[in-house]
């Protein structure tokens, strides 16, 4: 009987794995591979040159320098998403007070929800061409002209946003982080609406107060939330090639003077523009390695002991 089931189970499975390898696995398998080559991606004609493409990419400094702008990503994107998201899901939830004196919340929050989740519905793709507009570094972008009509920047010398070397940086942080709250809003308040009101209220009743309650009840409870959160947007800021590519200057993206470079920029115009498959095909390969030890990482850091009620 157990041979059987076995045979049921296994049977459902063989199409989907298969699949899977020939998709997912396989496509890994032959980036590795063409990593070891001089490969230039318009022919099969290549010669093996081993780790070569490896110890010329860490002495790239485009390169280098957008793994540290990807570090940045990874730090401020999932610290201040979640950190809004949490404080808005707890303002929702349990930051206002019932008729009867119990834990609600604010007025209004079924409305805020849906206006918080707004971005969410939208592409990145659209996100960036929206913000390309807001982000203007003329009087017509909608951000430098609300700052020339509140008289913050003189009309003459609006503020650069996208080209300069200082800012292009949190300016597309804003951009993933606005696009992401409403997400993870809703994502906490789900798990928040599954704590009992009654643990707020005895802490209420005990005097605890509302940053007391959230520290020492919501987010230990929220844990495993937060900690699945973390892991999709550190994922998330690895990548950023659509943003950058879309919002940036220079030949995908990057500008200015690579300030705003990512590791997946510098590949796609290794492969796309210089030829350099070979060389591109390294870079994917480090960005798959960097990726599954984030997360690992991440997973390792945020363990705690799971919490029940």
């Amino acid at each position: 009987m157990r041979k059987g089931q076995y045979r049921f189970v296994a049977g459902f499975l063989v199409v989907p794995v298969a699949l899977y390898m020939v998709f997912v696995i396989w496509p890994y398998i032959q980036t590795f591979g063409y990593s070891l080559t001089d490969w230039k991606g318009q022919s099969q004609e290549f010669s093996f040159v081993g780790l070569d493409n490896y110890t010329t990419l860490f002495k790239d400094d485009v390169f280098m320098g957008a793994i540290w702008h990807n570090i940045l990503f990874l730090i401020f994107i999932p610290a201040i998403t979640i950190l809004l998201a949490l404080f808005f899901a707890f303002m929702l939830n349990a930051g206002g007070r019932g008729r009867a004196g119990g834990v609600a919340g604010v007025a209004g929050s079924g409305f805020y929800k849906i206006v918080y989740f707004f971005p969410q519905v939208l592409s990145l793709a659209i996100l960036a061409v929206l913000f390309g507009a807001v982000y203007r570094s003329d009087s017509g972008g909608m951000l430098n002209g609300v700052l020339i009509k509140l008289g913050l920047v003189d009309e003459g010398t609006p503020v650069e946003w996208l080209n300069e070397p200082n800012m292009v940086l949190w300016a597309l942080m804003a951009v993933v982080v606005w696009h992401g709250v409403g997400f993870y809003l809703v994502l906490f308040s789900a798990a928040m609406q599954s704590i009992p009101r009654d643990i707020y209220e005895a802490a209420l009743i005990d005097g605890a107060s509302r940053a007391h309650t959230f520290f020492r009840i919501t987010l230990p409870l929220l844990w495993d939330s937060v900690q699945t959160a973390w892991v999709y947007l550190g994922i998330a800021a690895m990548d950023m090639f659509i943003l950058v590519t879309t919002m940036t200057s220079g030949d995908y993206g990057g500008g200015p003077d690579h300030h705003s470079e990512v590791m997946a920029t510098v590949m796609m115009r290794n492969f796309l523009l210089y030829g350099r498959s070979g060389y591109a095909c390294a870079m994917g390969v480090i960005m798959l390695l960097l990726t599954l030890i984030v997360s690992v990482v991440t997973l390792r850091a945020t363990r705690r002991e799971r919490i029940e009620f």
